[in-house]
This record gives structure tokens, sequence and C-alpha cells, in this order.
């Protein structure tokens, strides 16, 4: 987290210019704060977060932010609160004070201190109400002299917003954005709970940021996150407040897809081509790379979707046929292998939606099973949702079992064109069957080993035998021949 964007709680300087508190301030001691700023907290229920505007419960004292020591204390505004708010309006450019409480102090128990905060200034003259939104909010823009302030309180690696001018029509009256304010609400409120859940710091968060297109056209993001350091490194969303035809969000998905298989400058085409056969590799060619972390799964980074407004069985019905729409770009391919069901997310654009309603209603907020990922059935938290079990950790459990097959498979095949002895009826070893196979024009190769040695040792005793009776043959003949002699040289004498 960027050290000037996080305050020390402990070392809280007092604003000497507001010695008086708002009068619904609480009265607590002027000792700082002990809730975390930026940092996300772990969530208090719903029951004890109250936002401006909505009814309070009674409670007791002791349940207030930063409960007194002493009745005479009270709290008032402080610098590091002031510089908070100044950076988050700076980004997102216009917020109420529910949103900037839960983005910035999401572990008070409610949104008075933010509350008295803007109130403080606009007393200074830095911020101003531009309108109040539907639900009776009021929304909050910098002044002129509260943006320059805000961007020198800002790292020049952030992108200011644009300054809201105060503008009057022909009667004298100003001129509000309309349905544009409770856009740009919804957007500043999703980058709360967002922010409040741990998903990045204000300043992991840019609005509106350009994705140029070849062919001319520009596809805005309402927000971008980028937050190398989370579970999520990196995020684009759309805010819909269920009011576009839903091509026009099919639109952005296929623009956004086309945007992330743009190549870098000078790229080497032959090479990036070769590479969408290698997973990951092809990414290192493209230009998105350059501009957002790794995401760390496969895939583009990922799009979602916050569906608010209208009514619930509207906004299910949209999320519904955008599913159905825009099936091609998020559903991946199937690998190769007729026994391998595992599937290849590394060119396509992993898509999420969900509902301000439903993360507001959860008591663990955006970080609770309020997602869902396009092509799924079961609402995850936001990162289970976009892990990938069905893809490469799969696939590769998948193809060492389809290997595995394979070398059973032909050990079978092989086994069944193993030869048989013709003698004896065994089969052959795989010494044998080698040395078949490497001397075809022996003689006896239908037999296998064993028969083959009893073979050799069978005709070595019958050459023995035949010798040993050509051998006694010839010493009968010899010694009849010698009977002869002796037999005519005692007839002679």
């Amino acid at each position: 987290m960027p050290a000037d964007f996080m305050p020390d709680p402990a070392r809280e300087p007092h604003d000497t210019g507001h010695q008086a508190p708002a009068g619904d301030v609480d009265q607590v001691p002027q000792a700082p704060s002990t809730g975390p700023s930026i940092t996300p907290s772990t969530h208090s229920s719903p029951a004890r977060r109250v936002s401006a505007g909505q009814p309070r419960r009674n409670r007791a004292r002791v349940a207030f932010d930063n409960p007194s020591k002493s009745s005479k204390q009270t709290w008032k505004p402080t610098h590091t609160r002031k510089k908070e708010v100044l950076k988050a309006l700076g980004i997102f450019q216009r917020a109420t004070a529910e949103h900037l409480w839960r983005m910035l102090r999401p572990g008070d128990s409610h949104d008075r201190i933010t509350r008295d905060t803007l109130n403080a200034l606009k007393g200074d003259g830095k911020v101003r109400v531009e309108t109040r939104l539907e639900s009776n909010h009021q929304l909050w823009v910098l002044t002129e002299r509260g943006h320059k302030e805000a961007k020198q309180l800002l790292p020049g690696t952030v992108r200011v917003s644009a300054l809201r001018k105060l503008e009057f029509d022909d009667d004298g009256e100003p001129v509000t954005g309309e349905g544009f304010d409770e856009h740009a609400a919804a957007v500043t409120m999703t980058a709360a709970v967002l922010t409040g859940a741990g998903y990045g710091t204000p300043l992991s968060w840019q609005t509106e940021i350009a994705h140029r297109l070849p062919y001319g056209y520009t596809q805005y993001a309402d927000l971008t996150m980028r937050a190398p350091d989370v579970d999520v490194p990196a995020m684009l969303l759309e805010v819909d407040r269920v009011n576009e035809p839903v091509d026009v969000l099919v639109a952005k998905v296929r623009r956004y897809t086309e945007w992330f298989e743009l190549l870098v400058p000078k790229a080497d085409k032959a090479k990036a081509h070769a590479a969408r056969r290698d997973g990951a590799t092809v990414h290192d060619f493209r230009l998105w790379s350059r501009i957002y972390p790794a995401t760390g799964r496969e895939g583009y980074v990922p799009l979602a979707f916050v569906f608010t407004g209208k009514t619930k069985a509207q906004r299910a019905s949209r999320m519904r046929r955008l599913e159905q729409a825009a099936r091609s770009y998020f559903a991946g391919a199937k690998y190769a292998g007729g026994d391998i069901t595992a599937v290849d997310y590394h060119q396509a654009l992993p898509v999420v939606v969900t509902e301000l309603e439903r993360i507001t209603a959860d008591p663990k907020g955006a970080a609770g099973k309020v997602w869902r990922r396009l092509g799924r059935e079961k609402w995850q938290t936001l990162t289970e949702a976009l892990d990938n079990p069905d893809g490469d950790r799969l696939y590769v459990v998948q193809a060492e079992q389809s290997r595995e097959r394979q070398k059973e498979r032909e050990a079978a095949a092989r086994e069944a064109q193993r030869p048989v002895c013709r003698r004896c009826g065994a089969k052959f070893t795989d010494v044998r069957w080698q040395m078949v196979r490497q001397y075809r024009a022996e003689q006896f190769n239908e037999l296998c080993g064993p028969c083959l040695t009893e073979h050799h040792q069978q005709e070595k005793a019958e050459q023995a035998a035949e010798r040993r009776a050509e051998e006694a043959a010839a010493r009968e003949a010899a010694e009849a021949e010698a009977k002869k002699n002796r037999g005519l040289f005692g007839r002679r004498r």
C-alpha cells in the first residue's frame, strides 16, 4: 500500500481551524481514532453499520465510534481524514459520505465522522454538494481549490479525475448530471465495497480508462483495478443500471476481447501466431501484459459486470441473456483429446457478474459469495469465481491419466501381437521377440527361447549319438578287417 495514502491513526493531527464539532457529531475524546484507514478490516455486521439518510437504532453510548473516556472531550475532523477524502474525490470525482466511509474507514460503525469531515472541507471551500441522489444521499465533488490540493496529494502515477465545474442554466439554477450522477455514484460505490473487502486500496482504482482499438473505437472502462499484491491483481469493471440493451453489454465484451488480442508494437507476428498454441506464452506478445499486472490465472484480465437498480428479476434476466449471448468470448476452448474435459482459458475473457444490492445485503460484503462466473451456476467469492479448477490444473492431471491409458492401450495392442511358440504354446519373451524381429531369416523363429534351446540341445544330442554310432561302426569294421587279416595269415602258415 502506498505510504502517502495510509494514515497513521496514532499520529493523526487535529485541525485547529474547527474547534467546535458539528451538531450531530459523536461526543468522543480528542484522542485519534484507533480504527483502520485504507487497510481493510473485519467487517461489522450490517446491523451495526448506519449510513447517512437511514434511521438509526437507539443504542448505548459505548457502541459509538471512538468511545469517550471523558464526556468533556469531543471529536473533530483531522488533517489525515481530510487528506483521505480529498484524494478519494480526486480519483473518483463524485462520492457520497457512505461511499467514502466504506472505502476509507470500513472499521467505523457509521459514516457520521465522514460526513463531518466533508462538512469541514466544505467550510474550507474544497468540496461542494453537486446534487442529491434518488436515495436522498448528497453527492460530493471537489471545488477548484480542492482539486488542486488533491493533485498535490496524489502520486504522479495516479490519474486525477476531471474537475466538475459548477454550471448554471438560463434561470441561474445549478446544472446537474442527472442520470450520469446516479451512474457515477454506483461506480464509486462499487469501488468502495471492493476496497472495503480488501481488493486493493483507493490508489488501486482508476475511472474511465481508454482501451483504443485499431479501427478507431475506444472502449472506456468504468473502473480499472491494479493491485499486484492481492489475490485479484487486476480487473476491469462495468457498472450497469439496467438501462441499456444487452447487445451493448455483449459489444463491450467483444471489444475488450479484441483489445486483449492486440500485439505489442513491432512484435513478431509469426512468433506471436505460433505462440497461440503454447498457452500463456502468447501473452508475452500482447499489449495488455505491458499495461496490467499478471493475473496469476489463465486468460485475460477479468471483466466484472456490476448490476444495480430495477428489480431483482430484471437483473437476473439481464445476467442470463448476457451469459447466452457472450458465451463464445468467455467459454474457452476444449483441450485436444477425447478423454480430456479440461478447458483452455488462456485466450478467454473471464466474465463475472454481481449486484450492488446483493453485495450490500451480504454480511461479508464484496468478500462474500456474491459473484458468479458466467458459465457456472454457483455464487462464489471473487477469487473462487476467477479460479479455473477445470483449466490447466485439471488438464495436467487428465493429460497424465491420458498418457497412462495410452501406454496401457499400446501395451495391450503389443501384447496381442506377441508370437506364441509352435511347440509349447508359450508367449515369446521380449528378448526372444526382439531376436526374432532382428534375425528374420533364421530357422526355428517359431520357437520360444526355452524350446529353441531344447531343440538345439536335442540336435546336439542326436549329432553326438550319430557320431558315436559312426565311430562304433568304424571300430567294428576295423575289427572285422583285422580279424579277416589274421585268419588269412594263419591259413598261409
